[in-house]
């Protein structure tokens, strides 16, 4: 039986086997329903494959190759002959429990590995044991494991990237193979290549992933779900490297589901957030939650006209109409963050701006706060980043002398005038606080919602 948490005592499971496989980019697509009370639609993930399973791997070959050069050295008289290799010799004692799983042991693992850490099991298998059955465990396939709770999952599809108009700048020759397994190769290539691009090219990255999330499904995938994960497999794919590299998964919110909170603002009108807690965005969406899993994602939102959607995107998203009465709304992101950090609200929310006559004053604040050039320019000039590789605001000069981001205020209609009085006059003064103290912005806006009272976060990541 599944351990039963209570997470707001105890750690949350980490399921998801980073190890072999690491989500790069998140794509949502989704439509937010007030009267059923559930965010619908599908999110496409798209992979990398895991440096732990790529170390073993490789120190799988090199040793396996090691043992047939001393066997053939043993004799030089001799002819060499390829040694028969046991794979119960040479596969650890773990079985691979979370890396291949089949039949009963799927359950066992599922079991094993409800814990309240990110012990061995769901972090992926690092044991140096591991040799010479690297590509090939017995009949077992390889098991792809996510972290999820309270959703419905509809369906889950390999995505057929290589439809895509244009991709083809993303393929390199293959080698020779079969014509399915060439085609399977190609795929993963394509994402391995899209996902591995320079940051100076982020925009044609996030143009591809766009249509790429956009491309016809190539095949449904097996999949069963947890208290605490979504387990999905291929038939006959026995390793991360030959699993599908980009899947859709469709999915249905529960409106009991702990990472949204369906309520009303201070004006009575129906509202939904994201907490950020007790169990961050599990309930929300299928995610990777380990420390590793840093990713880029972005979502577009479909809700009634009438309702503004925020997200903790890096753009100021402005609602486009699909059709009558039902507008569309796109956020993204360029910094890898922790799947954690998503946050939507959804409500009536109103921007609250300035009057014009109160515009000049406003700007005139927003100076007044700001560093010298001088002693900027001496503050933050030899800051260096240590990060993966992504358009950081740390290298722009602009962006290290601006004090105040840009940003915008939301709030229910019955708040508009206090917040225009007192919280606007306020924000820029922070803002600047916070550079004068902590030194550069690392994201280029903010939007700032007042939350109905019954918020029960200390805040969203």
């Amino acid at each position: 039986m599944e351990t039963q948490l209570d997470p707001m005592k105890d750690d949350l499971p980490l399921m998801a086997n980073t190890s072999y496989m690491l989500v790069k980019h998140y794509v949502l697509d989704l439509d937010v329903d007030f009267k059923s009370k559930i965010i619908e639609g599908s999110i496409v993930l798209f992979f990398e494959t895991g440096s732990q399973y790529m170390k073993t791997s490789r120190a799988s070959k090199e040793h396996c190759h090691y043992q047939f050069n001393e066997t053939c050295k043993m004799g030089a008289s001799e002819p060499c002959h390829i040694p028969t290799i046991s794979v119960r010799t040479c596969s650890s004692k773990t079985e691979y429990n979370d890396f291949a799983v089949s039949g009963k042991e799927e359950e066992a693992t599922s079991d094993e590995n409800s814990n309240h850490s990110n012990n061995e099991q769901a972090s992926g298998i690092s044991s140096s044991k591991d040799c010479c059955d690297i590509e090939n465990h017995g009949n077992k396939d390889f098991l792809l494991i996510l972290d999820c709770c309270d959703l419905s999952v509809l369906k889950v599809e390999e995505v057929d990237v290589a439809a895509v108009s244009g991709i083809e700048k993303f393929t390199r020759p293959a080698k020779p193979t079969g014509v399915s397994k060439k085609l399977e190769n190609l795929r993963n290539q394509i994402v391995h290549e899209l996902v591995t691009l320079p940051a100076d090219r982020w925009k044609e990255q996030l143009y591809y992933f766009t249509h790429c999330s956009q491309a016809p499904g190539c095949g449904e995938l097996l999949f069963s779900t947890g208290t605490w994960s979504l387990e999905i497999r291929k038939l006959g794919v026995k390793t991360p490297a030959d699993f599908p590299h980009a899947i859709r998964i469709w999915y249905k919110t529960k409106p009991e589901g702990r990472s949204v909170t369906w309520t009303t603002d201070q004006g009575g009108r129906p509202c939904v957030y994201t907490m950020g807690s007790p169990i961050n965005n599990r309930a929300l969406f299928p995610c990777q939650e380990p420390p590793i899993a840093l990713s880029t994602w972005q979502a577009s939102v479909r809700t009634a006209a009438g309702f503004v959607v925020l997200m903790s995107g890096e753009n100021s998203a402005e609602p486009v109409q699909l059709r009558e009465g039902i507008l569309s709304w796109y956020y993204y992101v360029s910094m890898p963050m922790p799947a954690s950090t998503f946050t939507i609200a959804v409500g009536c929310w109103q921007e609250v701006k300035q009057q014009s006559f109160k515009q000049t004053a406003a700007i005139e604040t927003n100076t007044e706060f700001s560093l010298p050039s001088s002693q900027t320019d001496f503050r933050w000039h030899e800051e260096i980043c240590g990060h993966a590789e992504y358009p950081c605001r740390f290298q722009n000069p602009a962006a290290r002398l601006q004090a105040v981001i840009p940003y915008r205020v939301f709030a229910p209609w019955c708040l508009m005038e206090i917040c225009e009085e007192y919280l606007l006059q306020l924000i820029p003064r922070c803002l600047s606080a916070a550079y004068a103290t902590l030194g550069t912005h690392p994201f280029s806006r903010l939007d700032v919602l007042i939350v109905p009272s019954n918020f029960s976060s200390l805040g969203m990541a």
